[in-house]
């Protein structure tokens, strides 16, 4: 309806939208709340508001205005406690759910829409935030706005908000008209509301299938089918009702449907929000700036300290230019590479605000480089030119470092322009990257400093016209050479025709570069910055990126067999386990370089929860629910800025656990669900995690037939064949996302199941069928303990022990459900008996943050509860079995043994993989690419004396298979990763079985890549054409690459910030090819040392003997010295370049260079999962206060058997 996606072969639409009765809907000003919550992590509430203010109001609104309506829509949506918090993400806390979700409502409402769009607005909210968006939302359609809302499981309370209704059942319509009349309508087709009721949770049970039995199904199916029925021969009856012009027809006032031109605002505000919001942000992301720092502070120093004090002699000479040359391509490739990885990610929130209007391409554009160019644009070069131009004793001249400052800086923007370009190409980081990669191999081919200009094939000489390396590299070569003589040991200098090799313009020559070749340059770097930025540009507005649909995959086996529930384990008695807390509190402690704060998370509670009945933890945001269940999840982990100090105790049975107790009893349902592969289907998703999960002595089928069960027991049967999906693929629904996570963990049948907010995104009727499968896992003898925002009024007397937690984490009342409204009863607060009590709960413990004599009024109401509880005025049952310490170790769950994950991992790894044909394509074309361009620029390697430099520079030009390595491995290692840590946590599989897995399934593409890279690089460039030299540099692509691969692995497995990541990579690998051989001849002896430890020491040290021995050179009559070519066979060449060595030990390193770097990939995984350097640390003495309670308790804890 609201045009946002793209048609295509896959969709079609029938019918039509009509907007004030006409189908055109641009003179319509309209804002859409999509269901993920796209905001950028580093700015706080208040800031998110302010900036969207700025981009969607008018100029005409003043800023004093606009900071006014920020504060109403902050106070509108109950924000004002959370308005200076940072939204924060996974990595770094922020934000709860609910308080994000209501800050992208809080944006749209800002642009003052007539027509606003909201999809899900209250997932993730409390009952009470959820009735105050609503009614915020019902306030401004009585101000004249059409409000169309998609609504999951709205509390009582917000029925009765609701003007009109559309009720659909699996895409047909079974209700469409007034809210008011709806009840009546259902009363007459025989569906009587009974009293007490939640309206929207009868009638979408009403129109709801349960296909949890095949009885109930058919029942279903047949109701809903008299449902829609009943609505079609309604509709004929009623044709105005069917023509649209009924009661869903809402006015929309003429003021408000003026030209959406006429709203927004110009593009030099719109430049200077978008430049003062990312100037904000970047400040705020210190490992991207300190990144970018590290990158040029480490390249400057290194491959200076390889350029160090470069004399005049020839070799000085020639290690000048492979010093320029790395000033001019490496450099630039380094930052090209690290803003394509930065704008894979930023381009998410430009996409979303295009798409509705506020921001324009020019604008995003321009504000992105004025943001930083006094933060990374002119520092980087800057701090780059000081260091390295003074370090390699380029000329020391003012005038001619500024010179080289200024073609660095337009490198820089060259650099950061053509990023734009290739993200705008390819929104995530494979294709993009495969983009940067591919253009620049172009770049370095044509430059002339590898190939000698005048020798490149004639078919693309003309590229080095079009290469901006070819004029960077020429302007800082005629920078540097143009005019100046070096010292030549003969007598005569200058006019001794002996000593030419030593002049400026003689150089300039040999290199096939004109002369007076500055200026002309400078002004081509000038022009291809500007025309990157425009081609970005143009690519941005006509390359939109659309959501796509993902194609459910046809299945011929038959869903409704085995819905019986089947018992595959033995009869034993269920061992309960008694989960108890005794004063348990949580603080965090924040550490920076400037200082040290604490804040109290949890304040001390005493809670008893109990087997066989859903336990819950209820509480608005912010009041640590997600943290309480982390904590006794033991899940918590400190890092070098937080730590928690956990104080009080939790008892298993009387017994306080280990941590390998709880890890392996006990599963986590997560609130968010990046566990899941979205290549997969839900139906596979659920057997690979069968599979993995359920104990060794079940057989293949049994684990299968437990899979089909959990399918039909959490409603999923219809999607079962569909994909999980992402941002780019459509998938299944959220709420259908949210059941597969769910259900993955239930597999498993755990004795402690913590859920948190398993409810969220789920419509009524899957929320109450859940609760029914969590009420009956419960009754089997589990404890579960669950979040939750918003139950549903029935549910409320299913609950068992209930844990009320105010803002703050400060305990309102534990005990038993029943037992609630009779403490509140007692302190004046009497529940209204037709109001749902969790719903009533929540409402008397939230501060109303809307008005203040309200928020005053509610603060103290809150304030007497947290006073007004004790909890020995409820004293908690002790009635558990109290359980040895070797019985409580028994019941854990070992992980799947290595072979048993090894082969189930393969299955699901390969199938996810070749779902994704792009990185597929990616991984073979990344290599395969590169032997293009090597081909069409070397081939025909001749004999002749320009062809020294040309086949030495050929072997060089391997040597970017590294940085291929690493792109391949950032393509798919970060996401894999992820699933992995998410498993590793619940103790399903080994770092040893993950390790080989992702081995197993990359290795081959690269093999397969470096086959057809060898094709190219032996038989069409000119290689000796035997098997021999094919498979020696197959060998050679095949270990550079395997190498760039493991220290992707290791460096993406230190960070998660995978931006530094690529930064510090790109340095060392850069640092790899310089020292390479080839670039420069005279390496200080440290850094030789070091540099045994490159792959690309190796591969130039034994493919440049295998290639070069037994060659003749021949040379032209001018280029004779006394007669004989300067150079004559391949054995002086490798002399002059120190190459002749030992071409087999070469060999044989290289490979051993290979094993040891994918080994310590697999130490540092190790490493960091199981947390090696703590334990050291522990061991040292280190941490001893903190720990010193943990460690007694593991040692009277016997290790899980």
């Amino acid at each position: 309806m609201s045009g946002r996606l793209a048609m295509g072969s896959r969709l079609a639409t029938s019918g039509r939208t009509l907007f004030n009765g006409s189908e055109d809907m641009s003179h319509i000003k309209s804002a859409y709340v999509i269901q993920q919550d796209i905001l950028l992590p580093t700015l706080t509430v208040r800031e998110t508001l302010m900036y969207a203010a700025q981009l969607r109001l008018p100029s005409s609104v003043t800023q004093a205005e606009r900071k006014r309506l920020v504060e109403e829509v902050i106070l509108e949506l109950s924000l004002k406690e959370a308005a200076d918090t940072r939204i924060g993400n996974h990595a770094h806390k922020g934000c709860s759910g609910g308080e994000k979700r209501r800050t992208s409502i809080g944006v749209q409402l800002l642009s003052n829409p007539s027509l606003l769009w909201l999809d899900e607005p209250t997932t993730g909210l409390d009952s009470t935030s959820a009735f105050q968006v609503i009614k915020t939302l019902q306030t401004l359609a009585r101000k004249g706005r059409t409000i169309i809302v998609t609504i999951h499981q709205p509390r009582s309370e917000i029925w009765d908000l609701f003007d009109n209704v559309i009720l659909l059942s699996r895409g047909k319509p079974a209700y469409a008209g007034s809210a008011k009349e709806c009840l009546p309508y259902f009363a007459k087709l025989g569906h009587e509301m009974p009293p007490f009721t939640n309206p929207a949770e009868y009638l979408i049970d009403i129109v709801s299938i349960d296909n949890r039995s095949a009885e109930a199904e058919l029942a279903a199916q047949e109701r809903v089918g008299r449902v829609i029925e009943a609505w079609r021969v309604h509709c004929n009856s009623n044709p105005n009702e069917k023509d649209g012009a009924g009661t869903l027809s809402a006015s929309v006032t003429k003021s408000s449907t003026r030209d959406k031109r006429d709203n927004r605002t110009s593009l030099i505000q719109q430049t200077r929000v978008l430049t003062a919001r990312t100037w904000t942000v970047t400040i705020r992301d210190p490992m991207g700036m300190f990144g970018s720092l590290v990158e040029a502070i480490g390249m400057a120093v290194i491959t200076g300290w390889i350029f160090l004090q470069l004399d005049g002699s020839l070799t000085g000479i020639r290690s000048r230019q492979g010093a320029l040359y790395n000033a001019a391509a490496l450099q630039g490739y380094l930052i090209l590479l690290y803003e394509t990885y930065r704008l894979t990610t930023d381009i998410q929130l430009f996409d979303e605000e295009a798409r509705q209007g506020v921001v324009s391409i020019p604008a995003f554009l321009i504000s992105r480089r004025l943001a930083r160019i006094f933060i990374e644009d002119i520092p980087v070069p800057l701090i780059f030119s000081l260091i390295y131009y003074f370090f390699c004793g380029f000329r020391t001249d003012g005038g001619q470092f500024l010179t080289f400052f200024g073609i660095i800086l337009l490198h820089q923007y060259i650099a950061v322009c053509f990023a734009m370009t290739c993200v705008a190409v390819s929104r995530n980081f494979a294709g993009a990257s495969l983009v940067a990669n591919l253009a620049y191999t172009l770049q370095s081919m044509a430059c002339g400093y590898f190939i000698q200009s005048n020798t490149i094939p004639i078919y693309v000489r003309w590229t080095k016209w079009i290469a901006y390396v070819f004029y960077a590299f020429g302007a800082l070569c005629a920078n540097e050479f143009s005019g100046h003589f070096y010292d030549c040991p003969l007598e005569g200098g200058r006019s001794n025709p002996d000593c030419k090799e030593y002049d400026g313009e003689f150089i300039m020559d040999s290199l096939g570069f004109p002369n007076n070749w500055i200026w002309r340059p400078i002004l081509a770097l000038l022009g291809f910055a500007i025309a990157f930025y425009v081609g970005a540009g143009v690519l941005l507005k006509f390359w939109n990126a659309e959501i796509a649909m993902a194609r459910a995959r046809p299945t011929n086996t038959d869903a409704s067999a085995g819905k019986e529930k089947m018992n595959a384990r033995p009869p034993e008695n269920v061992r309960t386990i008694d989960i108890r807390l005794e004063n348990y509190g949580l603080d965090v402690e924040k550490r920076s370089l400037r200082k040290r704060s604490t804040k109290t998370i949890l304040n001390p509670i005493t809670a008893d929860f109990r087997p066989g009945s859903l336990n819950v933890i209820m509480g608005p945001s912010g009041s640590g629910k997600t943290s309480l269940l982390n904590s006794m999840a033991m899940r918590l982990k400190d890092n070098t800025g937080t730590r928690y100090k956990q104080y009080g105790s939790m008892t298993y049975n009387g017994l306080i656990p280990a941590r390998e107790v709880v890890n392996s009893i006990c599963s986590f349902v997560t609130q968010d669900d990046d566990a899941l592969l979205a290549s997969l289907t839900v139906r596979e998703t659920l057997r690979y995690a069968a599979g993995l999960r359920l104990p060794k002595w079940m057989s293949k089928e049994q684990k299968i037939q437990k899979a089909e069960e959990i399918l039909l027991k959490m409603g999923l049967k219809d999607c079962a064949d569909n994909l999980i999906g992402n941002d780019l693929v459509k998938g299944v629904s959220g709420g259908e996302k949210r059941r597969v996570t769910i259900a993955v963990q239930i597999l498993t049948e755990p004795r402690v199941l913590l859920l948190d907010e398993p409810l969220s995104g789920l419509d009524a009727f899957t929320a109450l069928s859940i609760m029914d499968v969590l009420r009956g896992l419960a009754q089997e003898g589990r404890t579960l303990i669950v979040t939750i925002h918003q139950p549903r009024s029935d549910l409320f007397s299913h609950f068992g022990n209930v844990l009320l937690l105010a803002r703050g984490g400060h305990p309102i009342y534990t005990g038993h459900s029943t037992d609630m409204l009779p403490h509140f009863a007692g302190l004046g607060y009497e529940c209204p008996e037709h109001v749902n009590p969790a719903d009533f709960a929540l409402d008397l413990i939230t501060v109303d943050l809307q008005h203040e004599t309200r928020e005053a009024a509610s603060r103290k109401k809150v304030r007497k509860l947290i006073q007004s509880w004790n909890p020995d005025a409820f004293p908690l049952a002790r009635t558990g079995s109290i359980t040895t310490p070797a019985e409580l170790g028994s019941m854990a769950r070992e992980p799947s043994s290595f072979f048993s994950a090894y082969s189930i991992l393969i299955r699901r790894s390969t199938k996810n993989m070749f779902r994704q044909p792009d990185i597929i394509i990616a991984r073979i074309m990344q290599i395969f690419g590169l032997g293009i361009v090597l081909a069409l620029y070397f081939s025909p390697l001749k004999t002749d004396y320009f062809s020294v430099q040309n086949r030495l520079g050929f072997l060089v030009e391997i040597a970017p298979l590294y940085f291929v390595g690493m792109l391949n491995n950032i393509a798919v290692y970060p996401t894999e990763r992820d699933v992995f840590y998410r498993d590793y946590d619940d103790r399903v599989y080994g770092v040893e079985a993950f390790f080989l897995t992702y081995i197993t399934t990359t290795t081959p593409f690269e093999i397969i890549g470096c086959l057809m890279f060898s094709v190219l690089a032996v038989f069409a460039v000119g290689l000796e054409r035997n098997a021999k030299t094919y498979f020696i540099i197959t060998y050679n692509a095949f270990c550079i690459t395997s190498c760039g691969e493991s220290l992707g692995i290791a460096f993406n497995t230190l960070f998660t910030h995978t931006g530094f990541s690529v930064n510090c990579m790109s340095v060392f690998l850069s640092v790899a090819q310089v020292m390479g051989g080839v670039l420069s001849l005279d390496i200080p002896d440290f850094l030789q040392a070091w540099n045994h430890l490159s792959p690309v020491k190796w591969a130039v040290g034994n493919m440049a003997p295998f290639t070069l021995h037994g060659l003749k050179f021949t040379c032209e009559d001018w280029q004779r010295v006394n007669g004989q070519c300067p150079i004559q066979t391949g054995e002086q060449v490798l002399d002059l370049y120190r190459l002749n060595k030992n071409a087999n030990m070469n060999l044989m390193a290289l490979g051993i260079c290979a094993i040891v770097y994918r080994f310590l990939a697999y130490v540092v995984l190790k490493m960091v999962k199981e947390r090696w350097i703590g334990k050291l640390w522990r061991k040292m003495g280190g941490g001893k206060k903190k720990y010193t309670a943990e460690i007694t308790r593991e040692a009277n804890t016997p290790t899980p058997a």
